[in-house]
Formats: C-alpha cells, structure tokens, sequence
C-alpha cells in the first residue's frame, strides 16, 4: 500500500497523466454513444440531460485530456501516461468529437447504459475523489487499493446493464399485479407534489429492500451471492458496485417493483434512480462526513459501515438503505455514538479475489469453510 501511494505523488506528474487517460476513455465512450445511441443509451435517462449538454461536456472532456496530458509531459519524467493520454485525445477527434451532434433516436426494445456508466462515473468521481482526499476516514488506504480494479469492472456491468434489469422487472410486474387494477392508486400518487412523491417513493423501496437484504443474510444458499457486496476490506467510493449480479438482480427488482405496480411517475422513477446511485457511493465511501444530527435520519458512512464490520458481535445489523428508522422498527439498529467498526470484510480470509472467480463461487458447493450465517457466527 505504501509502495502504490509513493507511485502517486502529487507533483510527479502521474495523477495529471491517469486523469488525462481517464478523460480521453471517457470521451470515446461518448463518441460510440453519439454515433450508436440506439444500442448504447437508455431512453429513461435520455430524458434526464439533454443532447447539448452532453455535447458541451464532450468538447470540455477532449480539451481537459490534452490540458492534463501537458501537464503530465511538463511534471513526469516518465511520460508514458501522458502519451497514452495525448493518443487518447487524438483518437476522439480523429472519432469526430469535436464536431459531435445529438439526432432524434429511434426506440428499441434493449439497449446497453453506456450513457449512464459514463456520465455517473464522472460525477461520482467529481464528487467523491475529492472528498476521500481531504475528509478521508482511514488516512491510511490507498487510493489504488489492490482491488480497485475488481470494484471497477463491477462498476461497468451493473451501470451497463441498468435497463435490462428494468426491463426484467417491469414486465413481471405487469404480468402479475396488472390484474389489480390500481388506476385510482395510480393518479392518486401522480397527483402529489412531486417532493412527497419522491419521498413516499424512498420509503417504499427501502422497505421492501430492508427485507430483500436481510434476506441474503439469514439464508445460507443466498448469502454465498451477497458474501461476495461484503468482501471488500477497503471501503471506498467504488466498494458499494461490488455486487453479484444475481444479488443485484433481486434487490433491484425488489425495490423497483412497487415503483412500476403503484405507478409513480417516470420522473420520479429517475431521480430515485439517481439519487439511490448517489447515496449508495456515499454511504460506502471512505469519509468522515457524518451529516450531523442528520445521520439519525439518514444513512450515513459510519452507519452502513457497521453493516460491513468484522466483528461478529455486531453481525446482522443495519440493513436500511436510506432511513434508520426501520432498522429501529424491526430491532437490527446499531449506531453506537461517534464510534466506527474497527475493520470491514470477511473473517474468512481464503475469500477468493478477481471478478471470474467471485462470480463463480456461489455456485461452488459448500464453498464456505465456516459454514455457518453471518448471524449464526457471532453467536460463538
């Protein structure tokens, strides 16, 4: 770890380089989603930005890899990066970049979020590379942690496969609730203010994927997947995407279903989507912030920390996602003071370690040397 952060100084021009590569990757995804938006964007989140907007950010993604690429060829002396990223700039206006376009898109049964991988990763890591940099809650871990590129890759999968979980969701919902006939239900809730339609959203959802959660925990089969979200011993902005896609399928349909069956609105729909994406970075990432009196409230760092800790005596707590509350309802809330967990992860230490490999685990048979629930664990 020591050896990776001294790879990392500021000044040597590195941080400017991989900044630039990451730019110019960026801004080549950008470039596929403008000349395939049909196969690579999402129409819901078609609506939340606009094609000008996506353009302007383009053009200032293009001239930022070549502003950092200069400063990396000015600090470094190794300029590898910086000719990677300079390639990377060259290749997007070579691609058309520069001179990109929105067109009206035709709609289509599937498509990949390439649209929404791009655009979220770059906020998330506007938003919380900085602020794991100056109020980070363990000093001491690496920004480059040896599994960083593992949580990224989860990253990628579940932000490119967005719609088909929607769509995997939606239809079932229809199949089999559809008979219920909830029209009056339905305009009752679109006729809300759109805050306390949103709000009663959040509360919905986080009921029902309180359960779904505590779910994974109590049963032996299920949380040989959701062993694998708990594995993670560098909490970071990245560590909450490590999710098994089975895990992920379940939860998310669990929560988007009463969404689709109540018949909220599609733009709530979408800013619950947003803001849940968020929240979910926050709440895993390596900060301090503790949002106050607020954390009593609503989740925070320190709260969905305890969740991961490696104590078992504190197993089997704090499985809300948004509001304590129903932790408190149902007896599983546990947020002692100030205080933090002392590790996260697994007690087991022979864990396997890579995407391949964990994906394949829960289908191993008896997989676990301890064969025991995480609940059942902290009762030895």
């Amino acid at each position: 770890m020591e050896e990776q952060n001294k790879r990392m100084k500021v000044g040597e021009g590195r941080i400017s380089g991989a900044i630039s590569i990451f730019l110019g990757l960026l801004s080549l995804g950008g470039i596929l989603c403008f000349k395939f938006p049909e196969q690579l964007t999402t129409s819901e989140f078609r609506e939340v930005y606009t094609a000008e907007m996506v353009e302007n950010l383009m053009l200032g993604a293009i001239i930022s890899t070549f502003l950092f690429a200069l400063v990396s060829l000015l600090l470094a002396k190794n300029k590898k990066y910086a000719v990677v990223g300079v390639a990377l700039g060259v290749l997007a206006i070579i691609l058309g970049g520069m001179t990109v376009e929105g067109r009206a898109v035709e709609k289509m049964s599937w498509s990949l979020g390439l649209d929404w991988l791009i655009l979220d990763l770059l906020v998330m890591v506007l938003i919380f590379v900085p602020i794991e940099l100056v109020f980070p809650k363990n000093k001491l871990q690496s920004k480059f942690h040896p599994e960083w590129r593992t949580d990224l890759v989860y990253f990628g999968i579940s932000h490119l496969a967005i719609q088909l979980f929607g769509v995997l969701t939606k239809k079932p919902a229809v199949a089999f609730f559809g008979w219920m006939n909830l029209e009056s239900v339905h305009q009752w809730i679109n006729d809300l203010p759109f805050v306390v339609e949103l709000l009663i959203a959040l509360v919905v959802t986080d009921f029902f994927q309180y359960w779904a959660h505590r779910f994974f925990h109590s049963h032996y089969f299920l949380w040989r997947f959701h062993s694998i979200h708990h594995s993670t011993e560098n909490m970071d902005w990245l560590a909450g995407s490590r999710t098994h896609f089975i895990d992920i399928f379940f939860t998310r349909s669990v929560s988007y279903m009463p969404l689709y069956i109540l018949g909220f609105s599609t733009l709530t729909f979408n800013v619950y989507v947003v803001f849940i994406a968020v929240h979910a970075v926050f709440i895993h990432a390596n900060t301090r912030i503790n949002l106050g009196f607020l954390k009593y409230i609503i989740t925070t760092p320190q709260y969905h920390h305890w969740h991961h800790c490696q104590e078992p005596e504190y197993y089997g707590n704090n499985f809300a996602v948004v509001f304590p509350f129903i932790d408190k309802l149902f007896g599983t809330y546990h947020l002692p003071g100030n205080e933090w967990p002392k590790g996260t992860g697994l007690v087991d230490a022979s864990f396997p370690k890579g995407f391949v490999r964990q994906f394949v685990f829960p289908f191993i048979k008896n997989p676990f040397k301890n064969d025991l629930l995480p609940e059942e664990r902290s009762d030895r």
